[in-house]
């Protein structure tokens, strides 16, 4: 079975490298909101500045690295914003045992992160790109989604028990960890990068701060998937702060319940990253890209009727269930199909400006939702959320490309097996 078979030594190190990192990412999930709130006694204006300033930030601080990385060797970009990920981590734990911990430092950290965090994953894109015959872009992405959603299930609840017993900063310390273990796991891959750099100029062009943005614009596929996506995942995640209010403020459900509600779902995450190759094998990337897209948009207006008691946190995780499987679909063929329409040349430029784009259109679609749910009530939130998603597949390309249309086409693209 293609989602099955070995796609090398070089591969199964870049996967280990991408398992441990996630695993510490998830285990560490809302840490920093947990440190304000349980270190700092942060208020709730607090934690919305840290979520909302630090992605921001971060992204626009990523931007000027995109045409910096273009022209350099992935592999030790990649293993020194793991380093960074590392070293700017662990600063929390040292000012905490120092009794120096301020809440300034944890949005420099988020910063810092935020900016390595969309560095590394453009720079990485492009690695795969080149380490991975064409063909296999597609297993290679969904495996990494099922490491992201196998994470998510059991990240959050051990990272909530390990705060319990050994204090707030102990998932930051297991998460720096994680990092440095990627570095290590990166570092031996080898040299397997065939395209070589381009000579590097001697200053950074205007233009190229804006060439994975024009890139992106200028493609008849990518630019409505762009916009789509924009829109989709920063409703989805402005919706959760309210969601989060209305199951645990309004209708008292326990904190482990609320856990429960999101952990259990995450099995549909496995399920749809394993139907996605064979789907796309049958119906071609295209329909499943338009079929998931409008799919995932059907669920989560669902979680405005959500109810006390039993019956609503089975209607919850009955919802994050259709939704995290359509998007477990999508998420693959979406990162390859991006790929395949991405000259090599122009790879980390255009992760770097897609990435950038979602955390900024993201945190400042969650500030918006945390003001509308303080005026209207956090089920009028979720709602509009929801019936706002369910216009988005309008964003969606009708038609698929043309016969030997795309970027392969171009000179300087891709290589002929795919890069």
């Amino acid at each position: 079975m293609a989602g099955r078979r070995s796609l090398g030594r070089r591969f199964r190190w870049l996967w280990g490298a991408y398992a441990v990192s996630t695993a510490g990412t998830w285990l560490a999930f809302d840490a920093f909101a947990l440190i304000a709130v349980l270190a700092l006694d942060a208020g709730p204006t607090q934690v919305s500045l840290l979520a909302a300033v630090g992605p921001a930030v971060g992204a626009a601080v990523s931007v000027p690295l995109g045409p910096w990385v273009e022209v350099r060797r992935k592999r030790p970009v990649m293993m020194a914003t793991d380093l960074v990920r590392c070293a700017v981590l662990l600063s929390i734990p040292a000012a905490f045992a120092l009794g120096r911990l301020s809440f300034g430092q944890l949005v420099l950290v988020s910063v810092a992160v935020a900016a390595a965090d969309i560095t590394f994953n453009a720079a990485a894109g492009a690695f795969l790109k080149d380490l991975l015959p064409r063909q296999d872009l597609l297993v290679a992405n969904g495996r990494f989604e099922a490491t992201t959603w196998t994470a998510s299930m059991v990240g959050p609840p051990l990272g909530g028990a390990a705060i319990g017993l050994f204090g707030p900063v102990a998932t930051v310390v297991a998460d720096a960890a994680s990092y440095l273990l990627s570095a290590f796991g990166i570092r031996a891959i080898g040299d397997a990068e065939k395209q070589r750099p381009r000579p590097e100029p001697t200053v950074t062009r205007a233009g190229d701060l804006l060439e994975g943005w024009r890139h992106i614009l200028a493609d008849p596929e990518l630019r409505p998937l762009f916009f789509n996506t924009l829109l989709v995942n920063s409703l989805i995640m402005a919706a959760s702060p309210p969601l989060l209010i209305l199951m645990v403020d309004d209708l008292h459900f326990a904190p482990w319940q609320y856990a429960l509600a999101f952990a259990v779902p995450c099995t549909g995450g496995l399920l749809g990253s394993r139907l996605a190759p064979h789907l796309v094998a049958r119906h071609g990337s295209h329909r499943v890209l338009l079929a998931a897209g409008v799919l995932r948009v059907c669920w989560p207006i669902g979680l405005a009727f959500t109810g006390p008691g039993t019956p609503g946190l089975a209607l919850v995780m009955l919802v994050e269930f259709g939704l995290i499987t359509c998007c477990a679909v999508y998420n693959p063929v979406l990162a390859t199909h991006r790929l395949d329409r991405t000259p090599t040349g122009r790879v980390t430029r255009t992760l770097s400006a897609w990435s950038a784009t979602s955390k900024a259109t993201t945190a400042t679609m969650t500030a918006l939702w945390g003001v509308l749910a303080a005026r209207t009530g956090p089920r009028t939130a979720i709602a509009l959320a929801g019936v706002l998603l369910l216009a988005t597949p309008l964003l969606l390309p009708r038609r698929g490309p043309a016969p030997g249309a795309g970027p392969e086409q171009a000179p300087a693209a891709v290589e002929p097996d795919g890069g």
